[in-house]
């Protein structure tokens, strides 16, 4: 495979071809060069199936998703650089203190982090392969973080240089599904299992206590940035849970949610750091919003009939809360207006969009992991 490298790559053949000998073989083999460097890469393939097309991994915009670039390149020593292209995305996070720090879980290869926002990756050797279902950076260490593989919680204090387990659940059938570490007491880590429990550490993962068990799977722990008393939990079908204190006592809000039809099965929530007690849910049913931290539900109209979406992630601008964004399978949604109205773009990719990250200092980059 070859790739362009600059113009001059492609002034210096068409100088070879001025001055080569008058071979004709040699012309055309010059020709077809040129026509590789120009077109960007080409793959041989002694098979009758097509080539595959290697677009997954991470892609960037700097323009609030007009325009996508494959953010994929890893670095070797040998020249040769790797690539996160064809890694399935499971979960990403970004740095809380670094907006330039970006994780990436993948689904069986494992985790990668770049520290140049996602000009370059590299792979966390020492944790190994797995399916990275879960990210959390400490907001007061950047060299603290956790991760979720399986039955298990892996941590680091060293930036990725060495992973020791603080977390193991007997059963290998369970998986922890999610990690949010409280921005207030960062030595507060909170996971949720596919069993249905919260479980809380109070020292950074020396050790653990459950706090409360739900009778279904837990996918996503959301804690207020305005209040870290205040915590959602979404569970797989059957709706979502807050508590405002802490994780100590919990409500279940479905009964608040029973007028949406499908408003059980979770796709995925946040909440707007630019207006307290905003908070926005994707469910089967579509896209819905509450402004009173999940007392109270309205809709938002949607492009698309609400049981025709299929919402994989949503996400907000951290600095104007009626900036909301959405990715189904093939498309990206966008509105700048509290979702009156919305603007449509094709993902730049043939896979499935699955998760969205917002840089919180230039709100106008934004990160797309497909799978």
């Amino acid at each position: 495979m070859y790739f362009i490298k600059s113009i001059s790559n492609i002034q210096y053949l068409i100088f070879a071809l001025k001055n080569m000998c008058k071979s004709k073989f040699k012309i055309v083999i010059l020709l077809i060069m040129l026509a590789v460097f120009t077109t960007g890469c080409i793959s041989f393939n002694t098979g009758s199936k097509a080539p595959v097309i290697v677009d997954s991994g991470v892609f960037k915009s700097t323009s609030k998703g007009e325009i996508w670039q494959h953010a994929v390149l890893i670095p070797t020593i040998s020249g040769q650089p790797g690539s996160i292209a064809g890694f399935a995305t499971a979960a990403m996070a970004m740095d809380p203190s670094d907006s330039q720090a970006i994780y990436f879980g993948s689904v069986g290869n494992g985790l990668f982090y770049s520290y140049d926002g996602a000009q370059s990756w590299l792979p966390a050797h020492s944790l190994g392969p797995g399916i990275i279902k879960a990210i959390a950076v400490d907001p007061d260490s950047k060299c603290i973080i956790y991760t979720a593989i399986n039955n298990a919680v892996f941590k680091t204090t060293d930036c990725n240089r060495s992973w020791q387990r603080v977390y193991f659940d007997n059963d290998l059938t369970v998986t922890v599904n999610t990690i949010a570490i409280d921005h207030f007491n960062s030595e507060f880590v909170y996971i949720g299992t596919s069993r249905g429990e919260v479980i809380k550490s109070f020292d950074r993962g020396v050790s653990w206590q459950t706090l409360y068990r739900m009778a279904n799977s837990i996918e996503k722990i959301v804690i207020s940035p305005h209040d870290s008393r205040i915590i959602f939990t979404a569970t797989a079908n059957k709706g979502i849970h807050r508590s405002i204190d802490g994780g100590s006592s919990w409500l279940d809000l479905s009964e608040n949610l029973i007028e949406f039809l499908g408003n059980t099965t979770y796709r995925d929530m946040v909440v707007a750091e630019a207006e307290p007690g905003l908070l926005y849910l994707a469910t089967s049913y579509g896209l819905i919003r509450s402004e009173d931290n999940g007392d109270n539900w309205s809709k938002i109209e949607l492009i698309t009939p609400e049981q025709g979406a299929i919402i994989n992630a949503i996400a907000v601008n951290p600095k104007n809360a009626a900036e909301i964004y959405y990715i189904t399978n093939t498309t990206f949604y966008r509105s700048a207006d509290s979702g009156k109205t919305w603007g449509t773009i094709k993902l730049p990719t043939s896979k499935t969009g699955w998760r969205i990250l917002i840089d919180y200092e230039n709100p106008s980059i934004i990160y797309l992991g497909v799978k």
